[in-house]
């Protein structure tokens, strides 16, 4: 439904912050972003476009499909 892909990016991107053990503070410093973009995206607030989508996942050194992917998604 409507905001389903936003709120399974932010899952996503919860995900592998946290399998890297960063606070959204620090993630957000390593990427070169602000902490209240990453917690938008996080939050499923964001709506971003697929462009920014690629340059999150390059940034990432992520496929952008690993971001978007509901079978990405954890418990």
């Amino acid at each position: 439904m409507e905001g389903d892909l936003q709120r399974t990016l932010g899952r996503n991107l919860r995900a592998h912050r946290q399998e890297l053990g960063l606070s959204q503070e620090q993630f957000a410093e390593k990427l070169g972003y602000h902490r209240t973009y990453i917690g938008g995206i996080e939050q499923g607030l964001r709506n971003l476009s697929l462009r920014s989508i690629e340059r999150l996942a390059a940034d990432l050194a992520i496929d952008p499909l690993r971001l978007l992917s509901a079978e990405s998604e954890r418990p």
